[in-house]
């Protein structure tokens, strides 16, 4: 990886910083414009299975296991990891997420296995 990666709410305000923007969640946040997420890209098929979402539900004595889950549905969809990886190299590139919490969600999972692998 060569340019940096940066993880930010799809709610915080867009920024020139941000590079190409890329939405990693499967459904789409609610009361957000699609002029307002600014978005590069809309990355479904990287995010979480539906199946393990809804069992992790931002649960946060659940992160561990679901770190460890995503981590290898990831491995098994190397070609949506590769899309990210191609922004990457053009750029800086922020995975936007619309969970609330900052510290649990798969924008992080993502980042630390970009950065992992």
């Amino acid at each position: 990886m060569t340019h940096p990666l940066h993880v930010k709410r799809i709610y915080d305000p867009a920024s020139p910083q941000d590079g190409a923007r890329l939405l990693v969640d499967r459904l789409w946040p609610r009361g957000i414009s699609k002029e307002k997420a600014d978005l590069t890209a809309w990355l479904k098929n990287v995010a979480p299975s539906t199946a393990l979402r809804q069992w992790f539900g931002h649960d946060p004595a659940k992160w561990e296991e679901f770190s460890e889950h995503y981590s290898k549905e990831l491995s098994a969809q190397p070609q949506a990891v590769e899309e990210i990886r191609a922004y990457l190299r053009k750029g800086t590139t922020t995975l936007l997420f619309g969970a609330r919490d900052t510290t649990h969600n798969e924008a992080v999972v993502l980042a630390d296995y970009l950065r992992e692998n």
